[in-house]
């Protein structure tokens, strides 16, 4: 088949004229940050690609490409061929950023490349800005070639080689050869497309009665379908073994969670302010009159405005946890109220990646935790806490990150560098503090490394954590986009020692697609990008 279709980009700034002097000289926060409009007569993404996820399946209606499809010209000028929706004449533009503007909003990003991988600033802003592309180009290659196109990842360990997958090298590579930073963009030969393999894994989950994306999903670096054991579909389910040989494409089962990942639940530390933020403590009273806890992830609200907490939902759920638990930050004194579990149904689940409770606040809480009345910006925030071993921080400082939205989880890829924030902790003498079992020696705060799969169900990621981090946020730097929650991970005690230490996230798409889909849509919930606010005059729903 041939593929005479080109995917284009005019204008994209590639150079990283970027130091370490440049990057600490940047303003704080958000201020000045112009993006850069990148307008061709064809474009990585459009208004109406928002929606198609990089690696889901591609309707039937994406059909082969004829070969009379010439390349689209740059000025979508008479005899141009727009695609993906565009209008003859129209140009669509792609929002994009220099890659020096990434790298300063991103310094512990930045830092974590230069340390792990060897780099310069120069060439770790390269590699940021190669990687905020990535997203709009795998939903555009997944539309423009169905049949060919095979999946995408960052290979940093390869020098930041964007590395896409495809069933025709050929057509694929010609069609990026005009991309920004198109020399370190590698497409190798697979044998199945991503189509092929999702619709594998969606007739794989039919018939062990299991959910295509969340039990049977799609492994694009190994190119083969992951049946997930071990909730769901049990590792001697009778069905499994035929299934797999049936499968028509390469498939194996795996254990969702390994036997020594240990869960995170435990406590934060201190940050009793308003407004209410990813990243900072929750304790939570146990059945026996222990007192384990969490860390909060994300603002969620439903509704028009209704106010509620994400965290993860093994701190509410399971054998210690069968009253109705309140969760307080600083138990031990001065004893703030924050959440309570929802008597609703379908607002917490302890099956990972479902590993979520969405927690309205306690009566008489939301005053202490939402923004003053009349405030005139409200964003929803992340904690981003500097520790000593996150070298990065030094050129901003701590600092609070705007949540703008979360990514797929079906777009988020391999080889991207990511943060997270967690406030578990072990209390020295004469702290006031509950022990939530972290080690003596590891400091809560923000960390970041990078995505290095998804086979999981989840996101699993090179960031170290511990006992008392569940339900932080996992994120990007620069942007703000908000991608999980911590479930669970490799055990670990005390300072973070284990470069390769592996840990786990639920995806925030998945949470709330599932959370709606319990409560039959009736809440309507979604990811705050701002707030809280004061309540509304009629009550909240619980």
């Amino acid at each position: 088949m041939r593929f005479g279709r080109r995917v284009t980009v005019a204008g994209m700034v590639t150079a990283c004229a970027l130091g370490a002097a440049a990057v600490a000289g940047m303003p704080f926060g958000d201020a000045g940050r112009t993006p850069a409009t990148l307008t061709a007569g064809e474009t990585l993404a459009s208004p109406g690609d928002a929606a198609a996820p990089a690696g889901g399946p591609v309707h039937a209606d994406n059909g082969p490409v004829h070969a009379d499809n010439g390349p689209v010209r740059a000025d979508n000028g008479p005899g141009s061929r727009p695609r993906g929706g565009a209008t003859p004449g129209a140009a669509v533009t792609l929002r994009a950023r220099p890659a020096a503007e990434v790298a300063a909003g991103s310094p512990a990003s930045v830092s974590y490349l230069r340390e792990r991988y060897r780099v310069d600033a120069d060439e770790a802003a390269r590699r940021l800005a190669l990687q905020e592309l990535s997203a709009p180009l795998a939903a555009r290659l997944a539309t423009e070639f169905p049949a060919a196109y095979g999946g995408m990842w960052l290979d940093q360990a390869a020098g930041g080689v964007l590395t896409v997958a495809a069933t025709g090298v050929e057509p694929v590579r010609a069609a990026l050869a005009g991309m920004p930073d198109a020399t370190r963009v590698r497409v190798v030969p697979v044998r199945h497309p991503l189509r092929q393999l999702a619709e594998a894994a969606t007739r794989l989950a039919t018939t062990l009665d299991a959910t295509a994306g969340a039990d049977v999903l799609v492994d694009e670096r190994a190119n083969e379908v992951v049946v997930l054991t071990g909730d769901r579909i049990a590792a001697d389910d009778p069905r499994l073994a035929e299934a797999l040989r049936a499968a028509g494409v390469p498939a194996r089962a795996q254990a969702r969670i390994a036997e020594s990942a240990v869960q995170k639940a435990c406590d934060p530390r201190d940050c009793a302010q308003a407004p209410m933020r990813g990243g900072i403590r929750l304790d939570v009273p146990r059945d026996d009159g222990t007192v384990g806890g969490c860390t909060t992830g994300f603002n969620v609200v439903a509704g028009l405005r209704d106010p509620y907490v994400l965290t993860a939902g093994h701190c509410v759920v399971g054998g210690r946890h069968q009253l109705v638990d309140r969760t307080w930050h600083q138990f031990l004194g001065p004893k703030v109220p924050v959440t309570v579990e929802s008597s609703r149904p379908g607002l917490a689940e302890n099956a990972y990646p479902y590993d979520y409770a969405i927690m309205p606040y306690q009566a008489g809480a939301l005053g202490l935790w939402a923004y003053p009345a009349g405030a005139t910006q409200v964003p929803s925030l992340v904690n981003y806490w500097c520790v000593p071993d996150s070298t990065g921080c030094a050129t901003r400082g701590s600092r609070d990150v705007a949540v703008t939205g979360h990514v797929p989880w079906s777009a988020i890829q391999s080889g991207w560098v990511v943060c997270a924030t967690g406030a578990a902790y072990t209390p020295k003498d004469g702290e006031q503090h509950v022990d939530s079992g972290a080690g003596a020696g590891y400091v809560p705060g923000t960390r970041c490394g990078e995505i290095i799969g998804k086979t999981s169900g989840g996101i699993d990621v090179r960031i170290c954590a511990r006992p008392g981090d569940s339900g932080g946020p996992l994120f990007t730097e620069a942007d703000g986009k908000a991608l999980g929650i911590l479930s669970h991970g490799d055990p670990g005690q005390g300072p973070c020692t284990n470069p390769n230490e592996r840990n786990s996230y639920a995806p925030v798409s998945t949470i709330l697609d599932r959370a709606n889909a319990r409560t039959y849509g009736g809440l309507r919930l979604r990811l705050a990008t701002s707030g809280p606010v004061p309540p509304l005059t009629r009550p909240a729903i619980r």
